[in-house]
């Protein structure tokens, strides 16, 4: 993470309200029982609280924030964050129907600003909920999401966490359906304020009348007919943390609030959520925003550095707590109109890559109706799209040198769904090794984007890759699986010195690991014995609550600095192959954290070939 990239992208985002209101199976090494827990806690979610199943698989749609964010000349007319109308939603529910509908996309979400003016001022009802600007939806919003429907779709509505400021009405508002309950009697008696702007008070939950609020606000938009609600500004997340901030008892009254309308409704949460509480989201919502707004609020819709690029770094570590019922949302797909996204060809299906093979939700925030040839042609890429589609598991980093990625997914039918990505500013080969994906032999390939075999390759596929470009593979393989020797990283015979030690781990095999790698923190396996002398790829599982590197060493050279990605906690267990020079016999293998700080080594799995 950039803090100059953060740092800007927060204060824009924050600027917006406050400035106008005042995996991989074959490399996981969890121990089955932790595997079989993150399981049950994903089904448990399968629905969002209503009696029908929602979110089985990522969703798919349009969101209107991006044309919002976007300088784009002839976008927002009116001033900023002016383009949200009923007239644009139409116009963009026309163009999704007739030409996205067909290849699964459905959704037709409407985001902040439904209820306020020109000015942001916004409008509420008698009961202190969000009422629709009449000059924004002169047809009110029930008609707006009956029109949605009627076009074979489906309607999404918008809501910041909290009871907003200038919805309390001095505390005297009383909540609908309700006798003796007032705005007053929900919120927190020092009026304490909460969401990613502070633009709303706090609601105390343990005040009876508190969740019939949720449940009024709930009802309404049942009763208009919407599918779907972002929760926005959720905490922890958001840029915030804290007790005023931990919104968990909010998104949990919503999930009530849902079921007790008998609708189904899609419910997803935003912004930036804290991984800490990642099995709260899963039991309560049905997609949770990973990352910082994608939009560069600049004069296109996004930017490679701001922030397209920070979800390769980002995404990782939340791979393991996506699945049917609940799904890591990456924000939306910007990649159909060159001149407006801001990005190259290559960096289009880059993004259109990442976002397919993590399952994220498929949604554009580009306009539609002027949508380029090669934005239709990524967007409607069949094969692309089933593998976003298909069941399994999400994609992880199964290797990464340098700027060089490859990220991969065991598939239910036994081939793997493999992503090369070049993150550097020039061309670069890029390797997918088979032993990273735990096979050796032959495999076959098949070049998804392009929808044409490649044919067979021995031991693994290099291929060129562009400034910031990928490629996609679908590989069949036909060797054996890959054999290998675990070595513990506690193991008594290893030698650890400067601040490292052993440490408890439930998740790690043998429930030890080896932490404390900081400044000059080192641990080294004395005794890894291979047949023959060759380049093997060693898959390391590890530890890594954030993105380290460590310095990595055979038998006495120089140590090569290898990046680790987060693995979801520092008690959460994930592994990546990396690349080491063996030879015959036994050598020592050197994991060092030179000046820096370095993940916990749980242990090493050497091929034996």
């Amino acid at each position: 993470m950039r803090p100059s990239t953060r740092t800007a992208t927060r204060t824009l985002r924050a600027a917006l309200v406050l400035a106008v209101t005042a995996g991989l199976a074959v490399a996981v090494p969890a121990t089955a029982q932790g595997r079989g827990q993150a399981e049950d806690q994903v089904s448990a979610v399968k629905d969002a609280g209503t009696g029908t199943a929602v979110a089985e698989k990522p969703y798919m749609g349009w969101s209107s924030w991006s044309l919002q964010t976007t300088k784009y000349p002839g976008v927002n007319t009116k001033g900023s964050y002016s383009y949200l109308t009923e007239d644009n939603v139409n116009k963009q529910t026309d163009a999704l129907a007739s030409k996205l509908k067909k290849f699964g996309y459905e959704y037709v979400n409407i985001d902040a600003g439904w209820w306020r003016g020109w000015d942001w001022a916004p409008e509420f009802d008698e009961y202190g909920r969000q009422k629709a600007d009449t000059e924004r939806f002169p047809s009110g919003m029930k008609a707006v999401a009956d029109r949605i429907h009627g076009k074979g779709l489906k309607a999404g509505i918008y809501l910041p966490v909290g009871l907003e400021k200038e919805g309390y009405g001095e505390g005297k508002l009383r909540i609908w359906n309700t006798d003796d309950c007032t705005t007053g009697d929900i919120v927190y008696s020092d009026l304490r304020t909460t969401n990613g702007w502070d633009s709303s008070y706090k609601i105390d939950f343990s005040k009876p009348c508190a969740q019939k609020y949720v449940d009024s606000q709930a009802q309404l938009i049942a009763d208009w007919g919407y599918d779907f609600l972002k929760l926005d500004g959720v905490g922890p997340g958001s840029f915030k943390s804290g007790d005023n901030y931990d919104n968990r008892a909010d998104v949990a009254a919503w999930q009530k609030a849902i079921k007790s309308t008998g609708r189904s409704i899609h419910l997803e949460i935003s912004w930036s959520l804290d991984i800490g509480h990642a099995k709260d989201w899963q039991a309560t919502s049905n997609g949770w925003r990973v990352d910082t707004d994608v939009e560069c609020y600049c004069n296109t819709l996004v930017s490679w550095e701001n922030s397209v690029e920070d979800r390769w770094r980002d995404t990782p570590g939340w791979t393991r707590y996506a699945g049917p019922g609940g799904w890591n949302d990456l924000d939306s797909i910007n990649v159909g109109n060159a001149a407006m996204s801001g990005l190259t060809k290559a960096e289009r299906q880059s993004y259109m890559t990442l976002w397919a093979i993590a399952k994220s939700p498929l949604y554009s925030g580009d306009d539609l109706t002027k949508l380029d040839d090669y934005g239709l042609s990524l967007m409607t890429n069949r094969d692309v799209l089933q593998i976003n589609q298909q069941p399994g598991r999400p994609a992880k980093p199964v290797t990464s040198v340098g700027d060089e990625q490859v990220w991969a997914s065991r598939n239910p039918d036994g081939t793997y769904t493999v992503a090369l990505f070049n993150q550097g500013d020039s061309p670069s080969p890029v390797t997918a090794d088979w032993q990273a994906l735990g096979f050796t032999g032959k495999a076959s390939v098949r070049d998804v984007w392009n929808r044409e075999s490649l044919g067979r390759f021995k031991d693994g596929i290099t291929q060129a890759v562009p400034a910031h470009g990928s490629r996609l593979f679908t590989v069949t393989p036909q060797g054996p699986e890959l054999r290998t020797t675990a070595y513990e990283a506690e193991a008594p015979a290893n030698v650890l010195s400067g601040s490292a030690s052993v440490a408890g781990c439930d998740e790690c095999s043998g429930g030890k690991k080896v932490g404390n790698l900081y400044v000059g923190g080192k641990v080294q396996f004395t005794d890894v014995v291979v047949g023959k002398a060759g380049r093997y790829m060693v898959k390391v599982a590890y530890t890594s609550g954030d993105p380290r590197s460590v310095g990595i060493s055979a038998n006495g050279k120089a140590p090569v600095a290898t990046a680790f990605p987060a693995t979801g906690g520092w008690s959460a267990v994930d592994s990546i192959s990396v690349p080491v020079t063996l030879k015959a016999g036994s050598n020592t293998l050197t994991f060092d954290s030179g000046d820096g700080y370095s993940p916990d080594i749980d242990r090493i799995d050497v091929p034996r070939v």
